[in-house]
């Protein structure tokens, strides 16, 4: 019964408002959510079962009951336990602190309040008590508490405004309307609670766009789509309240849908030592093989002779099970080449890089007081070896804040600031802003620096007050006041903000609308207009209109749009004027700047009403109607005059031009995924250099189908290979490995530079198992790729094709909760302190103020942790084979015994005491080269992607390194005492004094190797690595003292052995024959190799200690001019415009209310926004000033 009710949820959702008791019999999730990844039973199983899934662990847990037998084990248990339950308790410790957040952030939003109508009263409940069919009130500025089907509200015809930036980044608001059967019910609690609609509806899905359900009421049913539906993580905007039924709740609304797994993260080398560790054991078997072979063979033919000095019986122990204990023994004894200290020492290393990142300064924002954070300690090497960042657009590239910054009309540029000799020059801080002439009603945050425009105005320059008249007439926006009288603009898009903020500041102001009429002062008059027809915008058309009638009774065409549009609906006469603007655009463009042209007609009273009857039967066709009005818009849209153009700036995020140029020399691929339009995202790109003109092709993928779309990247493959090569259409699709082996070949021997951009629609399509290896495949070709309209859940697919088919470690970065699903699933998750609340940083690995720390988070921070890691294993593995299989060779002499070839407290202390030390404060602060060569050169990082500092490789290379020393370290005490006396004439070859010249030897070898591996000396290293030696000695001297060994008889038996061995000359000239031998391998082959072969690190050392400051002067790359590529200002692509619901009359007041407060988002007034404009003007001039990255 409970599978069936199950299996019918997924079909549709059935829920019946006000009735509690009617919908828990389909048992839906209530409103809490949990983004936790333990509760209080399940975090000791949970997290145990995870940490023994480093493999290391469940080897040391073997070791641990093997050393527990007594017959086998020749060391004490304890040895092992203590630092494996330290380990694992740490890190328990770590991820239930972690956790503990995770469930403090959970509390917090699941305890927030919610007006709920029960029992036919408004009553205060928490979020996470709200129920599925429950009616909720909200008021402005809340956020939604669950998806609800919007009912009725304060604004005419049940209107309200949202704000949609936590699901898709976007700040501009958006429009929903409930039905207006159930818009009559207004704020009337009785009717309300009366309200018994029963609403069919979709399963809950991701689909953020998308909404089918009917509601039935009142024996009739209503369709149900995505504008009538508020979804949860929305901010209701400028309306005083509204009332919603809850759809889905808690897990089952679409932003939890979207949000994704909390995932265990691992490193690639974290994973590489997992396997090493299976390989160690596996050696490590074959060692304790062939030893127990050995001591069943010794024992067989030599060690009769000895059992009856041993008081053995006959009987009692065979050669067979003499050689199985003693497998089991060398296992014990050789397990020190993976000593539990490793996964301590990489634990604190890795929490001395993670603090070194919150520590660095070049990395806290001062303006918003806010530093870098390691939020994880675990992933620090990864940082150094991303091939792919995933970037979100709004908040993490650009500041989403639009500036008015340079217009042409009539064929003049105005915007640029000129000097005393006529020269054009860039904004600095003593040129002052023009001082607008209507300043009670100018915005204080508006700056304009070129005084000449203010100066046409005043002159009555009859084109400039036509083109400000144009854009005080021609737009969407709405107008209120508020409580201060103070004129308040709502915008459906922040370009077109910026653009009636303009005309404003130069004495055009919009002031008011009503569906018939737009009314503006100019320049000190009021003038209503009469508003005749609105043409509004949409993505095929890109351009919008206005027909006005003015006071003198002439009928004028007011038109802006894409340049590319336009200009082919433009009079023959404007020949002249539109070369001249055309070069104006160019220039705009080349800077980056999102341009839009402007142009008018005057209409013929006759020709209009004609036009006009038209377009009333086309509006009330039932055939064909979209397609009828489509072309009487383009009849009345020609033979306009062309004013100009103007020239908007998208504010970038500081410093994001030259970290993107910084990170893609570092052979890193950026893709942007955005929730953003089209003509957005390319308008960005163009801004940072991510697109550019020189490009080869830039390939757009805009297909509604699959089959479109495979065709579209089938030709653009085509055009990026050529015709000779054959592509699979998507259904013959090769071996996958044979495919990725191909590919990059292929990505090896493509030439130029190409970028792809797709859209929402088409990457669903592409997504699909037989088209996604031809996405993938094109897309790794391209050096851009930009994904416009996407939901969270597919920046996640996205980022899960590259990491599962190119086996690439990959960055996703962003600022919001649409970012979060993409956060959790790349390998390093970064979230940006922003403007769209916590959740990204919440749901983050690394966390900072602003993009451009990326690039020292990944060239600074990523490489040195990498190369200290890499350097700290290949050492560590080198120290510890070296050490260990001395006891290999010895047990060729002492009879296969298991015998320690060393003191057993030196066994103990060798990893813990004697060079743990040394090789942490390597680990922890070396550095091949400086932090600002790091910056300076991005393909020092190179290395890391193409994992050339430890792989299995190096691994053999260490190991053999190792064994080489344990054979000098064995061979040659051996050799030198043989038949040796000391002199004072008695022998020196006893067991003890052979134990301590080999332990001695071993101790001095492993420390200068480790000075030899030392690039960065800081004081630190002096006194760990000499300091060492010393402890050794002291130590030493110490436990071989007469008095320790009066106190403890039976742990301490080499009583005087090291006063008497360390007194003799020739054990220290076999001492400093070892180091040699040991050494000398090692510094001849580095010398060697970093004489004939030096790698870019080696040239770049060489350098610093030469100390050359001589560097490249700084290219200044201010205004670089693109030939083509204008983008148009319209950022609200793909939606079409509020139009129809302007001259409709739903969204005006019958009269104005008092005004509601909170609107921060949408105000061009607030303070931050002139502060954030002016530090943003002056820091990126001083940045040019200053640049020091534009030597790459």
């Amino acid at each position: 019964m409970f599978c069936s009710k199950k299996k019918s949820l997924e079909v549709e959702r059935r829920v019946k408002a006000n009735d509690r008791e009617y919908n828990e019999k389909f048992q839906y999730a209530d409103n809490r959510i949990h983004t936790s990844k333990y509760n209080i039973l399940t975090f000791l199983p949970i997290n145990l079962f995870e940490q023994f899934q480093r493999v290391a662990n469940a080897y040391f847990f073997f070791l641990l009951i093997l050393q527990l037998i007594p017959e086998i084990s020749s060391l004490t248990w304890f040895t092992t336990i203590v630092p494996l339950v330290l380990v694992i308790t740490m890190t328990a410790v770590k991820d239930a602190t972690d956790d503990f957040f995770r469930h403090k952030s959970d509390n917090q939003v699941n305890n927030r309040q919610s007006e709920v109508l029960i029992d036919g009263k408004l009553q205060n409940e928490k979020w996470m008590n709200v129920k599925v069919g429950d009616i909720i009130k909200l008021e402005n500025n809340q956020f939604v508490a669950a998806d609800l089907l919007l009912l009725s509200s304060s604004e005419p015809h049940g209107l309200c405004y949202i704000e949609t930036a936590e699901l898709d980044g976007e700040t501009n608001l958006k429009v929903r309307h409930a039905l207006s059967v159930t818009s009559e019910l207004g704020a009337d609690i009785s009717r309300l609670a009366r309200f018994d609609g029963v609403v069919v509806c979709e399963a809950p899905n991701n689909k953020l766009d998308k909404f089918v359900g009917v509601l039935s009421w009142k024996d009739s049913k209503h369709p149900l789509n995505n504008e009538k539906i508020i979804l949860r993580g929305c901010v209701l905007r400028n309306t005083s309240w509204c009332f919603g039924m809850v759809i889905f709740a808690g897990p089952d609304t679409k932003l939890m849908q979207n949000s994704g797994k909390t995932k265990f993260k691992r490193t690639s080398i974290d994973r590489l030592m997992n396997t090493l560790v299976l390989w160690i054991f596996g050696f490590l078997v074959c060692l304790g093989i062939i030893l127990a072979i050995g001591n069943s063979i010794w024992e067989n033919k030599v060690g009769d002779q000895f059992r009856t000095f041993l008081f053995w019986n006959e009987g009692e122990k065979n050669f067979v099970f003499s050689g199985f204990l003693t497998f089991w023994s060398y296992i014990i004894i050789l397990n020190t080449v993976v000593p539990i200290s490793l996964y301590v020492s990489v634990e604190v290393i890795r929490l001395g890089h993670s603090y070194f990142i919150n520590w660095d300064r070049k990395m806290y924002c001062s303006g918003k007081a806010t530093p870098a954070e390691a939020r994880t300690t675990t992933l620090n090497e990864e940082l150094g070896q991303i091939e792919y960042i995933f970037s979100d657009k709004t908040g993490t590239l650009t500041q989403n804040i639009m500036t008015f910054k340079r217009c042409s009309i009539n064929g003049r540029i105005y915007g640029e600031v000129h000097d005393d000799l006529d020269q054009e020059t860039e904004i600095t801080k003593k040129k002052e802003p023009v001082a607008f002439s209507v300043k009670s009603e100018a915005d204080r945050t508006f700056q304009f620096f070129d005084h000449h425009l203010m100066e046409s105005i005043k002159l009555g320059d009859p084109k400039v007050h036509e083109f400000l008249r144009l854009l005080a007439l021609c737009h969407t926006v709405m107008s209120e006041e508020n409580s201060a009288g103070q004129l308040i603009y709502q915008v459906q898009s922040p370009d077109e903000g910026a653009l009636v903020t303009a005309a404003r500041n130069f004495g055009f102001i919009f002031k008011s609308r009503t569906p018939e009429t737009i009314t503006i002062e100019e320049l000190g008059t009021l003038v209503t207009y009469q508003l005749l027809a609105f043409l509004d915008f949409n993505n095929i058309r890109k351009r919008m209109s206005v027909i006005v009638r003015n006071p003198e009774g002439q009928i004028k065409l007011y038109c802006k749009g894409a340049d590319t549009i336009l200009f082919e609906k433009l009079h023959p006469s404007n020949g002249d004027l539109l070369s001249l603007t055309s070069d104006h655009l160019s220039e705009f463009a080349g800077e980056g700047l999102r341009t839009l042209a402007i142009a008018y007609r005057d209409l013929d009273d006759k020709y209009f009403k004609e036009w006009y009857k038209m377009l009333e039967d086309a509006n009330t066709a039932t055939d064909k109607r979209d397609e009828r009005i489509a072309g009487l818009y383009e009849e009345i849209e020609k033979d306009l005059m062309l004013l100009g153009a103007t020239a908007i700036e998208d504010k970038l995020q500081e410093g994001v031009t030259e970290t993107i140029t910084s990170l893609s020399l570092a052979n890193i691929k950026i893709w942007v995924l955005t929730g953003d339009k089209q003509e957005t995202a390319i308008n960005i790109g163009y801004a940072c250099n991510m697109l550019t003109d020189d490009m080869n092709d830039v390939f757009v993928i805009a297909g509604n189908t699959a089959v479109e779309v495979r065709e579209e990247l089938r030709k653009a493959k085509e055009i990026l290979f050529g015709q000779n090569r054959s592509f699979s259409n998507g259904h013959a699709v090769c071996e996958k490995k044979q495919q990725l082996e191909l590919d990059s070949v292929v990505e090896e021997t493509v030439t130029g530079d190409y970028a792809l951009i797709i859209n929402g629609h088409s990457l669903a399509h592409a997504l699909e198992s037989d088209v996604k290896n031809d996405l993938l495949e094109l897309a790794c070709m391209c050096k851009t790729v930009i994904c416009c309209r996407v939901t969270p859940l597919q920046k996640a697919q996205v980022v899960e094709l590259v990491k599962k088919h190119r086996n690439a470690v990959t960055l996703a970065i962003g600022d919001g909760a649409n970012d979060v699903s993409m956060i959790k699933s790349a390998h390093i998750g970064v979230g940006i302190s922003g403007q769209e609340g916590l959740q990204a940083v919440l749901a983050s690995d690394y966390s900072f103020a602003q993009f451009r720390y990326l690039q020292r988070l990944l060239l600074v921070h990523g490489r040195w942790s990498y190369f200290r890691m890499c350097k700290f294993l290949c050492y560590f593995f080198y120290k510890n084979f070296a050490f260990t299989l001395v006891h290999f060779w010895f047990g060729f002499f002492c009879g296969f015994s298991a015998q320690t070839v060393y003191d057993q407290w030196f066994i103990t202390l060798f990893n813990i005491v004697y060079t743990s030390l040394p090789v942490l404060a390597m680990g922890i602060f070396d550095q091949d080269v400086s932090d600002q060569n790091s910056m300076d050169c991005p393909q020092l990082y190179e290395p890391g992607q193409l994992n050339l500092l430890f792989n299995k490789r190096k691994f053999f290379i260490c190991m053999l390194h190792g064994i080489y020393t344990s054979l000098a370290l064995f061979f040659i005490p051996f050799g030198a005492f043989y038949n040796v006396a000391g002199e004072d004439g008695q022998h020196i070859a006893d067991y003890q004094s052979f134990a301590v010249t080999m332990a001695t030897s071993l101790v001095i070898v492993v420390s200068v190797q480790i000075a030899l591996d030392t690039s960065y000396w800081t004081v630190i290293n002096h006194v760990f690595i000499w300091g060492s030696i010393a402890m050794y000695f002291s130590i030493l001297f110490t436990m071989h003292s007469n008095g320790i060994f009066g106190i403890f008889p039976n742990q301490f038996p080499f009583v005087g052995n090291a006063r008497h061995s360390l007194t003799q000359k020739c054990i220290w000239l076999v001492i400093l024959l070892t180091t040699v031998a040991s050494v000398m391998p090692v510094v001849a082959f580095r010398f060697l190799k970093v004489d004939l072969y030096p790698t870019l690190t080696d040239q770049i050392r060489r350098w610093q200690k030469a100390q050359k400051k001589v560097r490249p002067p700084s290219s200044r790359r201010l205004r670089t001019r693109r030939s083509s590529s204008r983008r148009s200002g319209y950022a609200f692509a793909h939606q079409e415009g509020y139009g129809e619901l302007i001259t409709s009359g739903k969204n005006m007041r019958a009269k104005n209310p008092p005004p509601t407060s909170g609107l921060e988002k949408t105000l061009y007034n607030s303070t931050s926004w002139i502060e954030n404009l002016c530090k943003k003007t002056t820091d990126t001039v001083s940045s040019f000033s200053q640049d020091k990255t534009a030597k790459l």
